[in-house]
C-alpha cells in the first residue's frame, strides 16, 4: 500500500481557459465582483503598445468600471516601481487590480493588492508568510507561457543592485486567473523558447522539490510537462498557432500550481544571480544552468528524473539511469531546436566571473533547502563551470 505523507495544497479559486477570454473580462469579473467599479491594469510598456490592453479595457467600462493603466513595470521589478505602483493606485481609490503581462506585472499586481490597502512597508513583507490583513481583489491574466505566477503566492522584488527577495504568502493567490492564449500570439520565437522552458524548469523542480513534494502537484508538473514539451516547439516554429498556443498557456499555468505548492530548488538559484548580475532574462537564466543541475542532482533524483523521462522522452526504455539521462538530453535538446542560448559564454560570462556567480547562489537559501541534492558553494562553481 503506498503511503501518503501529510501535505497542504493551496491554490487559485477560479481559472478561465479559453482564448478570447481577456476581450470578456469585464463579463467574469462582474460575475464575482459586482461591486467593484475601480479598476487597475497593471503592465509594462511593450505590452502596452501592443494594442492589447485595448479590449480587455473597453470590456471592464462596458461593466461599470472605471479603469486606469499603470504600466512602468520593467522586468525584475526594483523596490522604487513597486512603491510608486502602489502610490498610483492609492491615488486613484483602485477597488480591484489587474496583472495583464509577464511574471513582473502579475507580480507588481500581487503587491499592490496587499499594500494599497494596508499600513505595511514592503519592507515589513519580504520573507514567508508576512503579509498581514486583506487584499483588495486580484485578478491575473498571463501574456506568457511562462512564470506561472497567475497562480502562485510568491513575488519577487529586486531590492540591491543584484540582490532579489521573495514575498510568500497566502494573500498572493489571485481570485481569478484568465488564460488567452490570443495575447500570446505575437510572442518572439526566442521569448516563448525562454519562457516555456522556464514553465518546464517548474514542472521538473516541483517532481524534486525535497521537503513538500506531493500528489497533486506531481500530477500537475506530468500534465504541465507533457502538454509543454509537446507544444513547445510548434508555438516557436507557428506562432499564430492558437491550439499550441493555449496549450502552452495551461501548462505553465499547472506548473506554477505545482512549484507554488511543492517549491522550486538549485536551478532557480543559480538562475537568479546569472538574471541580477548580468540582466539575462529568468527563462533563459534557467535553460542554462538546467542540464548541469540535474546532472548534479541524478545521485539522489535518478527514479524522479526517470518518471519524468516517460512523459517527455516516451520512446526511451531500459534502466533509471539511462532514462533519467534521456530527461537531460531532451531539454538539451529542446533548448537547441529551439535556438536560444545554451552556454553562458554565449550571455556574456566569463570565468572570471564564477567566483562572484558562485558567491550569490549560496544566498539563496529557501530554494537551495528543497534541492534534492545538497549544493556547497564549491558544487555551485564546478555548475557554473560546466555551463560556460
Amino acid at each position: 500500500m503506498t503511503e501518503f505523507k501529510a501535505f497542504t495544497f493551496s491554490t487559485v479559486p477560479h481559472i478561465v481557459s479559453e482564448p478570447g477570454s481577456a476581450r470578456e473580462l469585464g463579463k467574469h469579473i462582474a460575475m464575482r465582483f459586482p461591486n467593484v467599479r475601480r479598476a487597475l491594469i497593471v503592465t509594462d510598456p511593450g505590452f502596452l503598445r501592443t494594442g492589447l490592453v485595448d479590449a480587455p479595457r473597453a470590456s471592464l467600462e462596458q461593466h461599470g468600471m472605471s479603469v486606469q493603466v499603470f504600466s512602468d513595470v520593467v522586468a525584475d521589478p526594483p523596490e522604487a516601481v513597486v512603491t510608486s505602483a502602489v502610490e498610483f493606485a492609492r491615488a486613484h481609490d483602485t477597488d480591484i487590480v489587474i496583472g495583464l503581462g509577464g511574471g513582473s506585472s502579475m507580480d507588481v499586481a500581487k503587491l499592490i493588492a496587499v499594500l494599497a490597502g494596508s499600513e505595511q512597508p514592503i519592507s515589513e513583507i519580504y520573507g514567508i508568510g508576512n503579509v498581514k490583513g486583506e487584499r483588495l481583489p486580484l485578478v491575473q491574466v498571463p501574456t506568457t507561457a511562462g512564470t506561472g505566477s497567475e497562480v502562485t503566492n510568491i513575488a519577487i522584488v529586486t531590492t540591491g543592485e543584484t540582490t532579489k527577495m521573495g514575498v510568500v504568502a497566502p494573500q498572493l493567490y489571485a481570485d481569478l486567473a484568465v488564460l488567452d492564449a490570443e495575447l500570446t500570439l505575437g510572442l518572439p520565437p526566442l521569448v516563448t523558447a525562454a519562457t516555456g522552458i522556464d514553465a518546464m524548469v517548474h514542472a521538473i523542480e516541483a517532481f524534486t522539490s525535497k521537503h513538500k513534494k506531493n500528489p497533486m502537484s506531481d500530477s500537475l508538473a506530468r500534465q504541465a510537462l507533457s502538454l509543454l514539451s509537446s507544444n513547445l516547439l510548434t508555438a516557436c516554429e507557428q506562432g499564430g498557432n492558437l491550439q499550441a498556443r493555449q496549450a502552452m498557456l495551461l501548462g505553465a499555468c499547472f506548473a506554477g500550481q505545482a512549484f507554488s505548492n511543492a517549491p522550486v530548488a538549485a536551478v532557480h538559484a543559480l538562475a537568479y544571480p546569472i538574471g541580477g548580475i548580468f540582466h539575462v532574462p529568468h527563462g533563459l537564466s534557467n535553460s542554462l544552468v538546467l542540464p548541469h543541475v540535474l546532472r548534479f542532482n541524478l545521485p539522489e533524483a535518478t527514479a524522479h528524473y526517470a518518471e519524468l523521462a516517460s512523459v517527455v522522452a516516451p520512446h526511451v526504455s531500459g534502466s533509471d539511469e539511462a532514462r533519467a539521462e534521456a530527461l537531460i538530453a531532451a531539454m538539451q535538446q529542446v533548448a537547441r531546436m529551439t535556438g536560444i542560448q545554451t552556454s553562458l559564454r554565449q550571455v556574456g560570462i566569463a570565468e572570471a566571473d564564477l567566483d562572484r556567480l558562485a558567491d550569490d547562489a549560496m544566498l539563496q537559501t529557501r530554494l537551495l533547502g528543497n534541492n534534492p541534492r545538497d549544493v556547497t558553494r564549491a558544487d555551485a562553481y564546478a555548475i557554473y563551470a560546466a555551463a560556460l
